[in-house]
């Protein structure tokens, strides 16, 4: 895409020097024409009275002076037509790159009317989608609208219907003489409609829905906007088909996460488990302001940090080193699923010890991600207040038997005796100064 705007800056450019000089060539044409007037004047000068010579010499440099004029009037015109057009393409160069970043549908949408009424100077517009033989309007834009998002219309009518059956953009000077016109579907304004401007936003062999503006500044659109609306239209189709996929890979995953975690909390040593350490978990986190993103990924890695034990089966772990395998298969698990990738490591290395003493890797200090460093002083946690928690020596305890520590203070006291060795000091500082036992659900 920026090739392709490469190419039309330069050829903008070339123009506007072409123009220059022919504006040069116009006004040497017009010096050297005066120069014949005046010798040629001068030759029958004894054949003419003066009154007459100066009469032909006044209207020749008036007439010349005049094309001078005109001729730089048209140019500076020209080049102004030019640089306005050059500006537009600039813009939707910027507005496009910028909005190929957006994930977010409706956001995306809020972005695609806003910059399309500001490059056609259109009253108001709005973006419809084709969802299940129905058109559908996601947003709709302007000062005076009688529409709102989520107007839907079944099978496909009005220009915006045609526009999406056919996959032809349409500019409407004035709609009462167009049959295409449904003042149901097409009438955005509530005042009247009389110009329409529809560009269908195309998908490879397919209409996804449609661009639609009405009423420029109470003018017709022109061949310009048209240009500049059809490829805004083109680019814009592909990152709402993006944004839908995103949502779509989003909802899977959100669905799939509630089912293993739903999965987890059959067994009875964990039910409620990882739940809890997600919500000890985002206490630290909030705490020490980590980003949206990180939280949305230790909250995540804590629904899943033990699904490792859901391909193990209680069957198999049979000792310790059994016990200590899970992170690694939760690791496995993980990996090779795109949306899981970024926390399979921060699941891998939630059972490392700050003196480096831990599990799979032996990592020490800082080298252990910080999520995995939170999950653990969570974990830990969580295991010494919860009845429903048992630790695995050699063989699986019954669940019959109580926690060694169970009480609130106690596990408190437990984690500071641990900082620095066992966990990083400085997140249990963070942790027991935002806990509190009404924070601490039963288990």
């Amino acid at each position: 895409m920026s090739g392709q705007y490469g190419y039309k800056k330069a050829a903008i450019e070339a123009i506007k020097r072409q123009l220059k000089i022919l504006n040069g060539i116009i006004v040497l044409v017009v010096y050297i024409l005066l120069f014949v007037i005046v010798k040629f004047l001068y030759l029958i000068l004894d054949y003419l009275p003066l009154t007459s010579i100066i009469v032909i010499l006044t209207v020749a440099s008036l007439l010349m002076v005049i094309g001078m004029y005109l001729a730089n009037s048209a140019s500076k015109i020209a080049i102004k037509k030019i640089e306005e057009y050059s500006d537009k393409l600039n813009t939707l160069l910027t507005t496009t790159k910028n909005m190929g970043e957006i994930v977010h549908s409706d956001v995306l949408f809020n972005n695609i009317i806003d910059h399309s009424l500001k490059m056609t100077n259109a009253d108001a517009g709005s973006v419809v989608l084709v969802e299940d033989s129905r058109l559908v309007f996601k947003v709709v834009r302007g000062e005076d609208i009688n529409k709102s998002s989520g107007f839907s219309v079944p099978g496909f009518q009005g220009i915006v219907g045609w526009v999406v059956e056919n996959g032809t953009t349409v500019r409407v000077d004035d709609v009462k003489n167009d049959s295409r016109f449904v003042p149901e579907v097409d009438n955005i304004e509530k005042e009247e409609i009389r110009s329409v401007l529809c560009a269908p936003l195309r998908l490879r062999d397919k209409i996804i829905g449609a661009v639609e503006l009405v009423n420029k500044n109470k003018n017709a659109f022109t061949q310009e906007d048209e240009e500049i609306i059809s490829y805004f239209a083109d680019q814009v189709a592909i990152f709402i088909e993006r944004a839908k996929f995103y949502e779509d890979e989003k909802n899977y995953e959100i669905h799939l996460t509630s089912i293993l975690t739903d999965i987890m909390d059959s067994l009875a040593e964990k039910k409620g488990h990882s739940k809890r350490v997600a919500k000890y978990a985002l206490l630290i986190a909030k705490a020490i302001n980590m980003s949206e993103d990180q939280k949305r990924r230790l909250y995540q890695a804590a629904l899943l940090h033990d699904i490792g034990f859901l391909k193990m089966g209680q069957h198999r772990i049979l000792s310790k080193e059994d016990y200590k395998a899970h992170p690694e298969i939760g690791y496995e698990i993980l990996r090779p699923i795109n949306f899981y990738a970024p926390i399979a490591p921060i699941v891998l290395h939630h059972h490392e010890r700050y003196d480096g003493k831990g599990y799979p890797s032996g990592l020490a200090g800082e080298d252990i991600p910080l999520e995995s460093r939170i999950l653990a002083i969570a974990e830990a946690f969580d295991a010494m207040v919860s009845r429903a928690s048992y630790k695995c020596t050699g063989r699986i305890i019954s669940k019959d038997i109580k926690p060694t520590i169970c009480g609130f203070h106690e596990a408190i006291e437990e984690l500071k005796r641990n900082a620095g060795t066992q966990f990083d000091p400085k997140l249990v500082e963070v942790f027991v100064n935002n806990i509190d036992e009404d924070y601490v659900e039963e288990g």
